[in-house]
């Protein structure tokens, strides 16, 4: 399979019409999960995607609020079961700060089936990340970087391919000026988009520490972004969220600009 993302969710953390936020990183048939979203509906995504847990061995998680960490505990207990019943071999590895880190852990020892708690023990390995750090994750040379929220702290991630391909995540952050440096010359950058700037009344972005399309585009046209890809948008308005944030963006930003749907794959 061709190098691709395949986004799993697409929506904000109240999205009732499209999944939360979350996404598969397909690199030479090595996965890399980033976010999982807020609950159990991670397993349908991965089940109407044609995707197999048996290869998943590695996940990162940018920060804990609800819609970004809950789904992993689905993903733990999916795993361990797979490990009980013989289905799935080696270590699931989950990259994240240390602080979700220790609520993931709290959840999944207060919670997980007993007889899968040794399992969790034995076959889980949190790997807290460190910011400024290379990690080589999935034949990805990533480095991960504090996202400066002003919510609770989140980190994003620069991921280098082989071939030099600079793909570079934000969370669900708008860029702020601390994190250019990571930013800047990126091939793709991926972005949160609340909103259209036009709705920005109705959405309140900015309350909520967010942006609009127009926001990210302008930040991408600052940071020589090549390609632009929007995510963790609203979905009041899903048939035609592609064609407007599309439009949105580009009318500030001069590189490609991807509004993925669920389950939509990209290609690079």
């Amino acid at each position: 399979m061709s190098r691709n993302i395949l986004m799993l969710g697409t929506g904000h953390a109240t999205a009732t019409n499209c999944y939360n936020t979350c996404f598969l990183i397909n690199n030479e048939d090595s996965p890399l999960l980033i976010d999982s979203g807020g609950g159990n509906g991670i397993l349908s995504q991965f089940e109407r995607s044609h995707t197999s847990f048996k290869c998943l061995h590695d996940m990162f998680i940018t920060h804990a609020h609800t819609d970004h960490i809950l789904g992993a505990v689905w993903v733990i207990r999916k795993i361990a079961s797979m490990v009980y019943s013989g289905e799935y071999r080696g270590t699931f590895h989950i990259y994240a700060s240390s602080k979700s880190i220790d609520l993931l852990d709290y959840i999944c020892c207060a919670t997980l089936f007993s007889d899968y708690i040794e399992i969790y023990k034995s076959n889980i390995q949190y790997i807290p990340i460190e910011e400024g750090r290379c990690y080589d994750i999935c034949k990805i040379r990533m480095t991960f970087f504090n996202l400066h929220s002003h919510k609770l702290e989140q980190f994003g991630f620069k991921g280098v391919f082989k071939d030099g391909f600079q793909l570079t995540c934000l969370g669900d952050e708008p860029l702020h000026e601390e994190c250019r440096p990571f930013v800047k010359g990126s091939d793709l950058l991926m972005c949160e988009a609340f909103c259209l700037y036009r709705d920005a009344s109705l959405f309140h972005p900015y309350r909520k520490h967010h942006s609009t399309a127009r926001d990210a585009a302008m930040e991408a046209e600052k940071s020589e972004i090549k390609s632009l890809l929007l995510y963790h948008t609203e979905d009041k308005n899903l048939k035609h969220r592609k064609e407007l944030y599309t439009q949105e963006a580009a009318s500030h930003f001069h590189g490609e600009v991807f509004v993925p749907d669920d389950l939509e794959r990209i290609y690079f």
